[in-house]
């Protein structure tokens, strides 16, 4: 058997506002933070949570630090609103990761994860070097916290990742591996990509997508296992790559649907772990 924590993403404001309980409902010990407000980074907010995860023994995997600014989550728009690569947003951006790298340190966990944008597969221009450069920035004031940068993965291929985390330089990087974002971006073979990534994986979101069709939206995101990620064989390559993080489960809607398809990922989850 292999054991890992199984958990699901929950927003910042709803743990602040209604505590474990949706955790407890879905039967689970474990979750990664969603922060995209920094207004709710406060120390007040950080002793808060801090006995409440202590109270109910619940781990927190990492704080998922989002950044002001447009989103648009697809191909065409998506490379000049997302994460630090836009030139016109990542003053504020890097200003609000280091923000949630403070909240991360208050609260006691070890690593901030983020969507750093749709980086250049060029590495010979400028603006991959100039967002290197940021990230690297970024990244350096979570090694001074004692904290992890982590990637997540998927508006990039993985050799543009790899590469990325390369001439950055730091030991303190690493990966979230979101299997449906290597598919829905038409980016690459989740499985395969584990065996790319190796030992920088340090999260995994539980997720499950199609690639896509057309060359402007994304490929559907799917209730997990229905989709194209094969999560036996991936579970089995994390086990070889000695990954103990939490298997964090996504499903990017809402309502009593969200957590019927969250109750059937965990069931599967169990189901593989069990058989390992």
């Amino acid at each position: 058997m292999y054991n890992l924590d199984i958990g699901v993403i929950i927003p910042l404001e709803n743990l602040l506002e209604n505590g474990v309980q949706e955790l407890k409902d879905l039967g689970l010990n474990a979750c990664q933070l969603n922060g995209w407000n920094s207004e709710y980074f406060t120390e007040e907010n950080a002793k808060k949570i801090k006995t409440m995860i202590a109270e109910h023994d619940i781990r927190i995997s990492s704080l998922w630090v989002g950044w002001p600014g447009p989103r648009i989550w697809d191909f065409i728009d998506g490379p000049s609103t997302l994460g630090l690569v836009p030139k016109e947003f990542r003053f504020e951006r890097m200003e609000a990761l280091k923000k949630g790298a403070d909240f991360a340190k208050l609260i006691g966990i070890t690593d901030i994860t983020t969507h750093v944008g749709f980086i250049p597969e060029n590495p010979s221009t400028t603006e991959y070097m100039e967002t290197v450069m940021i990230i690297r920035d970024v990244a350096q004031y979570c090694k001074k916290l004692g904290l992890y940068f982590n990637f997540e993965t998927g508006q990039e291929t993985p050799i543009t990742l790899l590469r990325t985390i390369q001439d950055i330089g730091l030991d303190n990087l690493g990966i979230n591996l979101d299997p449906a974002n290597l598919l829905m971006y038409g980016k690459g073979n989740p499985q395969d990509a584990v065996d790319m990534y190796g030992d920088y994986i340090r999260g995994v979101h539980v997720k499950d997508g199609l690639y896509p069709t057309d060359g402007r939206r994304l490929g559907k995101e799917t209730p997990v296992g229905e989709g194209m990620v094969d999560f036996p064989v991936l579970i089995q390559k994390l086990k070889e790559h000695n990954y103990n993080g939490a298997l964090i489960i996504e499903r990017e809607i809402s309502g009593p649907q969200q957590k019927e398809d969250i109750l059937k990922a965990k069931a599967l989850l169990e189901d593989i772990l069990e058989k390992l």
